[in-house]
């Protein structure tokens, strides 16, 4: 986790100096990524998964950016991480969503629950996230995170053309998702154990 989040800094360290500059917020970043994603979601919805892929990536850039520039410049607030939370869901529905239309569309119902699948294992390592908070607890560890999910999503819609890749890609989401919602609650056990 650690080696992923310095690779992270390292590449947007320069972006985010120069973005400190400017009268640019890290609430604005945040709506600005969210509104790509919703772009990169019509695209892969319209059946140009490519595109979409490439489009994927450049949203998520912006989510790394939002909390990077916040810290810079002393903008933490509450309501920016609930802001920042809030839109990340909504995002990783709004991808997924615009694949299983895709499916829908072509009728490979299977890939459809596969992707509802992985929706709903995205969606379970937040939420615990999420509730350990809720408790008190510190909780940022986890194998497969939001950030992991994003690459392999897009990995995926740029492979597309080789048959199977995107199905693969799902199935990766959704094994690695519930594993790592799994190893989460784990640790919100063993904390809650320690604090007792």
């Amino acid at each position: 986790m650690g080696f992923r989040k310095n690779i992270s800094v390292r590449l947007t360290r320069p972006l985010v100096k120069l973005l400190a500059r400017t009268p640019v917020t890290p609430d604005a970043l945040t709506w600005t990524g969210f509104l790509l994603t919703v772009v990169a979601a019509v695209v892969i919805g319209s059946g140009h998964l490519f595109a979409g892929g490439w489009a994927v990536l450049f949203a998520g850039l912006f989510d790394m950016l939002d909390g990077a520039l916040a810290r810079l410049t002393n903008k933490v607030t509450d309501f920016g991480a609930a802001l920042d939370s809030t839109l990340d869901r909504l995002s990783e529905a709004v991808l997924l969503l615009a694949v299983m239309f895709r499916y829908a569309q072509n009728q490979s119902y299977w890939f459809v629950l596969l992707t509802g699948i992985a929706l709903a294992g995205s969606f379970m390592v937040s939420y615990i996230r999420a509730r350990a908070e809720g408790l008190g607890l510190k909780l940022t560890e986890g194998f497969f995170t939001r950030a992991d999910r994003v690459i392999v999503l897009a990995l995926g819609l740029l492979l597309s053309r080789f048959n199977g890749i995107l199905a693969i890609a799902l199935g990766i989401i959704a094994v690695l998702s519930f594993f790592t919602a799994g190893q989460r609650l784990y640790l919100v056990r063993r904390k809650l154990g320690n604090r007792e």
